[in-house]
């Protein structure tokens, strides 16, 4: 299986979403990176058909996806960070009620809820009420019908968002099991979602893929040094306003601090392993942090 995207655009008006994208994919797991209106949840609705682009196409083995239409989708699952339920409906009842939507025969269908509702380990709710239902069992219950068909592209958008960090362990987990055979395109802004499942990582910025590779190739590609220094803590705020900071921990001595800078910061200063978390610091440093309704119209 692969996908293939060549110049893809969308615009809104005068906002550009997604900017001349270029990517192609085989089985794996990918995992996008990138602060809240980076454009990462316009480019899953094109690819899941829900947008159309302004310009560029999207090839799945070398077929328009939009021209295969209903052949495409059936290769296709998808959990939009946000997936709608009907919440009287037990977990069985909405997973049986979705596989009827994507037409699969009864018979098939009872034997893939079963399967998949053992299969995300809700073996126990499976007579509960979606509106009894955590977070995380939700969430759960999300990837369950995004794998009814039995999809060859697996498409999840932010989905460990708003999960305590034992769901995102289990998340991740249940991802990687999911993963085997598969094209699995995976968004988030959380950095441990996908340094140790994805296969391939993709920062995305502005709309703009910036760089694709590994953990380690991702962290090779920064101009910047990661630092480590013990500091008294009068001096650690003058370090922590000249310089972006990835970590910072306080001891019995001061305060140690990671530090992100071409030259040495302070005396003391040693050189450390750049991680995944630095390299999103470093790249989306300014942005990292902000929330609220421009990033909400960027995201599109």
């Amino acid at each position: 299986m692969k996908l293939e995207l060549c110049n893809l655009t969308k615009k809104f008006g005068d906002f550009t979403a997604v900017d001349q994208v270029n990517l192609t994919m085989e089985n794996g797991v990918y995992g996008l990176l990138g602060v809240n209106g980076a454009g990462k949840t316009t480019l899953m609705r094109m690819l899941c058909t829900l947008l159309k682009p302004t310009s560029g196409s999207v090839s799945c083995d070398g077929k328009d996806i939009f021209r295969m239409g209903g052949a495409y989708r059936k290769l296709l699952g998808y959990l939009p960070q946000d997936f709608g339920f009907y919440p009287e409906f037990s977990v069985k009842d909405y997973l049986l009620y979705i596989a009827a939507v994507k037409g699969l025969r009864p018979a098939f269908a009872k034997q893939r809820v079963r399967e998949l509702i053992t299969q995300v380990g809700l073996a126990k709710a499976a007579s509960k009420k979606m509106r009894k239902l955590s977070g995380g069992m939700k969430r759960r219950v999300g990837i369950a019908q995004a794998m009814l068909n039995d999809p060859k592209i697996l498409i999840l958008d932010e989905p460990t968002a708003g999960l305590d960090p034992n769901e995102r362990i289990r998340f991740r987990n249940l991802i990687s099991e999911l993963a085997a055979e598969r094209l699995v395109l995976l968004s988030t802004h959380i950095v441990s979602d996908i340094a140790y499942i994805a296969t391939e990582i993709l920062l995305m910025k502005d709309g703009k893929l910036m760089h694709r590779g590994t953990a380690d190739e991702i962290a090779g590609s920064m101009d910047e040094t990661v630092w480590e220094c013990l500091v008294p803590k009068e001096t650690a705020a003058g370090l922590m306003e000249k310089h972006k900071i990835s970590n910072v921990r306080t001891d019995a001595n001061g305060v140690v601090l990671r530090i992100i800078s071409r030259e040495q910061p302070a005396p003391d200063a040693v050189q450390a392993e750049a991680s995944l978390e630095d390299v999103f610091l470093y790249y989306f440093g300014e942005q990292a942090g902000k929330a609220g309704s421009e990033a909400a119209k960027r995201r599109g």
